[in-house]
């Protein structure tokens, strides 16, 4: 499937890449189809003009692989703006990479250094989601 005909099933729907490299991209769409990843969070520099959509509680999106190519679907349940230094364990713990608050916490912490910067203050979007569609797999 490409994207132009993934965004036709999904009108109004962004799209966007887990990840900063293609194994990253791989493993975070793995943790997805698996249920085990139903959060995601992102800094909130990276949001808004000229950066990527901000997440929409309702709205589907399309994650791709890292060639660009659909993946899977998800629906957004819950979005809001938090420190790294208040992310939660639930909320850790629901992005599915870690077993622990301190791991999420040392993991977010490289790949935020990796990506502009780190600051235990720094605004995060932290979003929940439902996987609808598995492009590779069917309907959910």
């Amino acid at each position: 499937m490409t994207l132009e005909e993934a965004k036709a099933l999904y009108p109004g729907a962004e799209s966007f890449t887990f990840g900063d490299g293609p194994e990253l991209c791989a493993d975070l769409l793995a943790l997805v189809r698996s249920g085990r990843k139903t959060a995601t969070c992102g800094a909130a520099r990276d949001f808004g003009p000229g950066g990527e959509a901000m997440p929409v509680a309702g709205r589907r999106d399309i994650a791709l692989n890292w060639d660009g190519t659909p993946a899977l679907v998800i629906e957004t349940v819950e979005v809001r703006q938090q420190r790294f230094c208040d992310v939660e364990a639930d909320f850790a713990l629901a992005e599915g990479e870690n077993d622990s608050l301190e791991g999420w916490r040392r993991a977010h912490r490289a790949y935020f250094e990796r990506n502009g910067g780190w600051d235990p203050e720094m605004p995060l979007i932290c979003e929940r989601f439902r996987m609808v569609e598995d492009f590779g797999g069917g309907d959910v």
